[in-house]
């Protein structure tokens, strides 16, 4: 009969940016393992607050499943001598499965003592067949569950006393039971016993329990909400129903409130409120602070105004509950009087005053200070400004020299995550162009995935230039990301640049911007020559590329078909796959592929164009010959206007001519000029089809 397992892991409190990953992690093995185990069972649940993970499976079976386990041995070609007696390889191979067949001058016996002939992949082999007989359930799981235990893994573990077990914090308490039998276990000093424990100060002492239904009750009446889906769902009505008492509505930060429902084992949330004389800071700052120092949730009004309130999570009940209020906004107004200090230092003077400090700032030992990153973005989008025909010389050239300076104010050296956010408010207090200001914030955008990209045209050159020199700098000195290593954040900030040119259509050639950026970098010696280093930034940008196609509904045949053939020019690469994706859509795609794969099969091993007109004899030859040149043109009229369907549309036109000459000529002929002017007319249609793309990748 199937019963419910439960295993209860108390320990100190885990870090909340562990939580998430380490239930999942433990869901994941513990599946694996019962599975491999060959224990059947319905579900698993995980639950977990910061002081315990809970594993809940349902219908776990009282018995193994039995098992066929067979082991593969020697060829049979390898089994027996000359006078047909077992080679030593095959006693062997017998004696390890509790055989003994030396006394055996036969393969007929084989069988009898438990090896069969096997063919694998035209080889035959000697397997053994044993039958495992399943074991009770209860006899293996404290083995099982000991071996989850020390499988799990943290960002980071610890060890603690004289003890050898890592883990995130130090184990207190073990609970497991299977039904209502206990199940006995020890891991360093901690053996499993039938207790619990409820919340650390709303709780005391430990709480005898006999079975799941038992523990989950345990749990309740002593102020622990063990579920941390329900646990989060309570905590955000809770912050909502705060919020609207104190007239404003709260933050959506989903990672806040991750965060906070893994802090805490029984939440209750309340509002505060400072004084409404630091609104005068950027709300940038107010909510920063609020968030990143005190996990509060800040408050807006109806119009997306911040308001001085806060909304605060209590891990425990009401009880006095005024004091807590009163003690959160003591500590709340000692951050944000240092932020209003921070503010007041800061405007003192103007931000184009802090940019010379920045030769005293290194952005890395071999490329140099953060001056050093400034005059090089000072050139970098000069020239992409030049390619692109977006924004001018005067506000680039600000932008570039103004858009690290906050990097020396006192806000962002407290607040790092506010670097660009107070440089934009620096800027318009020292009075800077709108746009210059707005593309000192814009620079560093987007900073994650789904974040906005530059709405000006002086932010999109800049962090288009901002990404690329550090992209072209990184590789230039060996830093490149490997496997799930890439701690500069290379990826995230190609899909930048991708996502850039794709939004907001430029056209710009990258091969040359990427040179650009590595003459900026030839003063440090770079560890590679500028075509390497090109074309391996190159390749890096195409395989972020080809992830951002896919994302955007291409599939994987019409991607090859555009990114195999060497184009700079990202934009242009998606245009010419989204044409590709119509035109497979419309009645003339069978026609053009027909034309495609009938020229480029025929024509793959040549590679003249030229056709000699007067070695053509067939009429059905000149007819498609004269067909062809009728077109090109047109079609590389097309090409360059970027109308890819309209190309493709007039190359397959050719197909009724080209069935004719096929069926009208051999093209292999004896007579070498007649062929040289055959397979040239196909090499020249082949090769227009590529001036578009390799349709040799696409799946029919």
């Amino acid at each position: 009969m199937a019963r419910e397992l439960l295993l209860e892991i108390g320990v100190e409190e885990i870090p909340s940016a562990y939580m998430s990953r380490v239930l999942n992690n433990l869901q994941d093995l513990a599946a694996k393992k019962f599975t491999d185990e060959r224990i059947p069972f319905t579900d698993i649940q995980v639950m977990g607050t910061p002081r315990r993970l809970t594993l809940i499976i349902k219908n776990l079976e009282e018995k193994q499943e039995d098992a066929l386990i067979e082991k593969r041995g020697p060829k049979k070609s390898a089994a027996y001598d000359a006078e047909g007696k077992p080679t030593k390889a095959l006693q062997g191979f017998a004696r390890s499965q509790g055989l003994d067949i030396r006394k055996l001058h036969g393969q007929e016996h084989l069988e009898e003592e438990g090896l069969q002939l096997r063919e694998v992949s035209g080889v035959e082999y000697y397997y053994a067949f044993k039958k495992e007989k399943g074991q009770r359930t209860k006899k293996l799981l404290a083995g099982i569950l000991v071996d989850i235990i020390n499988t799990l893994t943290f960002p980071k573990s610890m060890r603690w006393a004289y003890y050898n077990t890592r883990f995130a914090r130090p184990l207190r308490w073990l609970l497991a039971f299977y039904g209502k039998e206990s199940i006995e276990m020890e891991l360093e000093n901690v053996k499993s016993a039938k207790y619990t424990y409820g919340h650390r100060f709303l709780s005391s002492g430990p709480i005898e329990v006999n079975d799941l239904t038992s523990y989950l009750k345990a749990l309740e009446e002593n102020h622990v909400i063990l579920n941390q889906k329900e646990r989060k769902k309570m905590i955000w009505e809770q912050v909502k129903f705060a919020a609207a008492q104190a007239g404003g509505v709260p933050m959506e930060n989903e990672e806040l409130l991750e965060e906070v429902t893994y802090l805490l084992e029984y939440p209750t949330a309340f509002y505060g409120e400072f004084s409404a004389s630091y609104l005068d800071v950027p709300q940038e700052v107010l909510t920063t602070s609020m968030i990143e120092h005190q996990r509060y949730f800040p408050v807006f009004d109806q119009e997306g105004k911040l308001l001085p309130v806060f909304i605060g999570v209590r891990n425990g009940t009401d009880y006095c509950l005024e004091l807590v209020k009163a003690g959160n906004e003591r500590v709340l107004k000692a951050r944000l009087e240092d932020a209003l200090f921070f503010w007041k230092e800061d405007i003192k003077k103007p931000l184009k005053e802090m940019v010379p400090g920045l030769k005293n700032v290194l952005f890395h030992e071999r490329l140099g200070s953060i001056m050093d990153k400034v005059e090089r973005l000072e050139k970098l989008s000069r020239f992409i400004a030049e390619e692109s025909g977006l924004s001018t010389e005067e506000k680039l050239q600000r932008a570039a020299k103004l858009c690290k300076a906050d990097l020396l104010s006192n806000m962002v050296y407290e607040f790092p995550e506010l670097q660009g956010i107070m440089g934009r408010y620096y800027a318009l207090h020292s009075g800077e162009d709108q746009e210059v200001c707005e593309a000192i914030y814009e620079h560093y955008l987007p900073r994650f995935a789904g974040d906005h990209i530059p709405a000006s045209e002086t932010g999109m050159v800049l962090s288009l230039a901002e990404k690329i020199d550090n992209l072209v700098g990184s590789f230039s000195i060996g830093i490149k990301p490997t496997g799930s290593q890439d701690p500069y954040a290379l990826r995230r900030q190609t899909l930048g640049i991708v996502n850039i040119i794709l939004d907001k259509k430029l056209n710009i050639h990258l091969d040359k911007t990427l040179e650009k950026a590595y003459e900026n970098f030839e003063s440090i010696e770079p560890d590679s020559s500028k075509g390497d280093i090109v074309a391996e930034v190159m390749d890096f940008i195409m395989q972020r590329m080809r992830g951002v196609l896919l994302d955007r509904g291409l599939s994987y045949d019409v991607i090859d078909t555009v990114t195999m053939l060497t184009d700079y020019d990202l934009n242009n690469i998606f245009k010419k796959a989204n044409s590709i994706r119509d035109f497979r859509q419309s009645e003339y795609f069978d026609d053009f592929m027909t034309v495609y794969n009938r020229s480029h099969n025929l024509s793959r091993n040549w590679s003249e164009e030229n056709v000699i007109e007067e070695f053509l004899i067939d009429e059905s030859e000149k007819k498609l010959y004269d067909s062809f040149s009728s077109i090109k043109d047109e079609v590389k009229q097309a090409i360059i206007e970027n109308d890819y369907y309209a190309a493709l549309q007039k190359i397959s036109i050719l197909r009724p001519d080209l069935d004719v000459f096929f069926e009208a000529v051999m093209v292999m002929v004896d007579d070498e000029q007649l062929k040289a002017a055959r397979l040239g007319i196909l090499k020249s249609i082949a090769n227009l089809c590529h001036t578009i793309g390799d349709f040799g990748k696409i799946v029919q």
